[in-house]
């Protein structure tokens, strides 16, 4: 397999920026591996992909919609300072992980720390936000056996957490999350 296409394993380098030119991240030295067609890299980046053959370079525009979507204001959220398991520490940035009550985890972010509440933010870093892509791919070749089925049954997860049983989430806060931790920011 010569280019990008169906259940074509590839090596790529990429230095990710928003859509005013500040670089936001960059692929490890050794490269990112993926599996193509089954949702391992953001719908844009992975469509833009399709088609280029090892040693092309290509500049790769992606919408919000095509990365990691819009934003959603209701998933900023007010929440008591003392539903936190160390409510004293929370700082800006720290992760808050809530889980629903048939099991789903959902990360929320926090943005601000009141007296007696936070505010968090459960919309990727990255929503709502246009990118662009410099693209370098260093190898192409058709995918494993063992690589597609394991591709498969991650795609399959996600879309079942996507899809599956999802907790309901108002702007009038967390309905039906329970509070299991909060990870310090790096």
């Amino acid at each position: 397999m010569e280019v990008i296409g169906p259940n074509a394993c590839a090596v790529i380098e990429f230095v990710l920026s928003d859509d005013e030119g500040e670089e936001i991240d960059r692929s490890d030295p050794e490269g990112v591996t993926y599996v193509h067609g089954y949702g391992m890299l953001v719908p844009g980046l992975e469509a833009g992909l399709s088609g280029m053959r090892a040693g092309e370079r290509k500049r790769i525009p992606v919408t919000s919609e095509e990365g990691f979507g819009d934003r959603d204001e209701e998933l900023v959220m007010e929440l008591a300072r003392d539903e936190l398991p160390n409510p004293k520490a929370v700082e800006v940035g720290d992760e808050v992980v809530a889980e629903s009550p048939e099991g789903d985890e959902a990360v929320l972010r926090v943005v601000e720390v009141l007296a007696d509440a936070v505010i968090v933010d459960g919309n990727h870093p990255l929503a709502g936000v246009g990118l662009v892509y410099d693209v370098m791919v260093r190898s192409v070749r058709a995918a494993t056996v063992d690589e597609i089925e394991a591709a498969a049954r991650e795609l399959a997860v996600a879309e079942d957490e996507l899809f599956g049983s999802e907790p309901e989430v108002s702007g009038a806060g967390p309905q039906g999350l329970v509070q299991l931790g909060v990870r310090k920011s790096k």
